[in-house]
Order: structure tokens, then sequence, then C-alpha cells
């Protein structure tokens, strides 16, 4: 075989690769939706792994009644009796109010008009363009509500994929990842090994820290709602704790929602959940977040937003959760392969 063979050969060879990758990269973002389940059930999985099994490790003499399954399967009962709690607390009122929508409309629609008419400008309008105002505003919101049944269904059946994901990571990830380190050669797989082993640590880290200021937020906002006598207390106790695991926009989602239920009864109560989320934020960023977070993560608060911004322009709310642990990873991965670290 000659040389100009040999070298068309190889050209031919590059091209094919080269199409063969952007197929590959076509690919990927049509089916980006699965990719990013998958990653999120995988950081999930890298937390919960350990929980797992320093729950098989737990000995009663020398029995160790929760190997294997048994853990995953205390796991499955913590989550379910959470949820049963929850609904327990949370459903009751709004399955209330919502029956009695009908019936009580009507008597509440003047004080509703009284305090719209405290609203800034809207004392220029007039009763009737009020009760128009309000009826376009329900009948808007029940159009809303109906269409958004199929979104809410592939959320919730998006959801319970991502959990039963999480336990197949759980039960066969070791698998999959030495799996996947196979393909390359001792020394390679050693350093990727390493590399991969730091960024799951911080990963833990940063997942366990941001789980401890949902719950922080969580039982705060539970009390303070309570306190104030808002409706929906524990509902909107647990959401503000839950929309926590995506730092700033989590916040600010839950104290609109907070505020927008608030002003259904008093501005009263409007002001003291705006005066508890101002306090608690200030405690959160001045406080918690650099001894729970920082230490733990030891990303700039520059590299925090630019990686929240990305996540969320690129796949909304589940890119934004799992943006900070992708720029953990990539920046190990930075750190180890393209950084030239001075020789001592």
């Amino acid at each position: 075989m000659t040389q100009s063979s040999l070298l068309s050969r190889k050209v031919r060879g590059h091209i094919v690769f080269s199409f063969l990758i952007v197929a590959a990269a076509y690919v990927a973002w049509l089916v980006r939706g699965v990719l990013v389940l998958l990653y999120v059930s995988a950081l999930f999985a890298v937390v919960l792994t350990p929980v797992v099994h320093a729950t098989s490790r737990i000995r009663i003499g020398k029995w160790r009644p929760f190997r294997g399954s048994l853990a995953i399967l205390i796991l499955l009962l913590i989550v379910a009796g959470a949820l049963t709690v929850f609904g327990f607390l949370a459903l009751p009122p709004f399955i209330r109010d919502m029956q009695s929508l009908d019936v009580d409309l009507p008597a509440r629609a003047p004080a509703l008009l009284q305090k719209i008419r405290q609203i800034p400008f809207a004392e220029r309008l007039g009763s009737g363009d009020l009760i128009n105002w309000v009826q376009d505003a329900l009948s808007r919101a029940a159009t809303f509500l109906f269409f958004s049944v199929k979104t809410w269904a592939g959320a919730f059946v998006q959801v319970v994929a991502g959990f039963v994901l999480t336990l197949y990571f759980i039960l066969e990830g070791d698998t999959a990842y030495h799996w996947f380190l196979s393909f390359l050669s001792p020394k390679p797989r050693q350093r990727l090994d390493a590399t991969l082993q730091r960024a799951a640590t911080r990963m833990q880290k940063w997942l366990l820290g941001q789980a401890s200021l949902m719950l922080i937020l969580g039982m705060a906002s539970t009390i303070v709602f309570l306190v104030l006598d808002i409706r929906y207390a524990y509902a909107l106790g647990v959401l503000s704790g839950l929309l926590n695991v995506v730092p700033v926009l989590g916040a600010a989602v839950s104290v609109t929602l907070a505020l927008l239920v608030a002003a259904v009864d008093s501005w009263g109560r409007v002001l003291g959940v705006a005066i508890f989320f101002l306090i608690y934020l200030q405690i959160e960023n001045t406080w918690l977040v650099p001894r729970i977070m920082q230490r733990r993560v030891n990303l700039p608060a520059l590299g925090i937003f630019v990686a929240l911004v990305l996540g969320s322009t690129l796949e909304g709310i589940p890119g934004a959760m799992v943006a900070i642990p992708t720029a953990v990873l990539v920046t190990e991965l930075v750190d180890e392969y393209l950084v030239h670290k001075d020789e001592a």
C-alpha cells in the first residue's frame, strides 16, 4: 500500500470520526431532557450512596439487619412517611378552600373589591370595571390550571422516574462507574478516577450543605407562616425549603408565592412575610452561606452566579438545580488537566 493511499485512508478516518462526533452531539441535544434527568439522578445518588452504605453497616451484635436492599427500603419508607405527613398537614386546608369557593365567593366579593381599591390607582376604576377585571382574572386562572394539568402530570412522571433512577444508580452505580473507567488504560484511569472522586466529595459536601439550608428555611418559614396565620402555611413552608435547592432563584419564587397568598387575607400579613424574608436572606447570605457552603464548595460567588445563569438559560429549573455541582465537576477537571501548576 502506497504512502498516498495510507494518507487518504487516514483522512477519510478523520472525516468519519468528525461526522460521528457531530451526529452524537446532535442526538445528545435532542435527548438533552433525558440526559439532564440521568445527570440529576446520578448527583442525588452520589449523595445518598454514603448514607445507604452507613445504614447497611449498622450492627445489632453480630447481626446486620439493614444489608443491601433493606437500606434502600428504609430510605423509601422515610420518603413515604415524609410525604404522608406533608399530605396530612398541607392538603386539607387547600381542599376545604376549593370546596367552599363557589359558596363563599359571592359573599367575599365586596371585601375583595375593597382590598383591590386599596391598591394604588385602583380607586380610579368603577365597581363594574373591578368586577369585570376580577371575573376575567379568575377565568384566566381557571383556564391556566386546566391546560397546565398535562404539564404538571409530565413533571410528576419525571420526578417519579428520577426517583427510580436514583435508586438504580445507588444499587448499580459502582458497576457502571468502573465499566466506564475500563475504557482507559491504567494510568489515565487512575488519574481520572482520583479527579472524579475529589469532585464527588465536593458535590456531596455542596448537596449536604444545600440540604441544610433547605431544612433551615423550610422550618423557619413554616413557623413564621403559622404565627402569622397564613393559609397553607405547611405547604408554603415545605415549598420554600424545596425551592431553596436552586440558590437565589428558588428564594425569589418562594417569596413571591408567599406574598401572593398573604395578600389574599391582609396587607399586614404581606408586611410580616416581607420582613421575615428580608431578615432571613440577610442571615443566610452573611452568616449561613459562608459557614455552610463556601468552605465546602470553595467556589467564588461570581462563578456560582455564572453557573446559575448558564444552567437556567439552557434547561430552566433542572439546569439551575445541577448548575453548581456541574461547576464543581468542571472546576476539578480543568484544575487537573488544563491548569499548569508551578513546580515547587
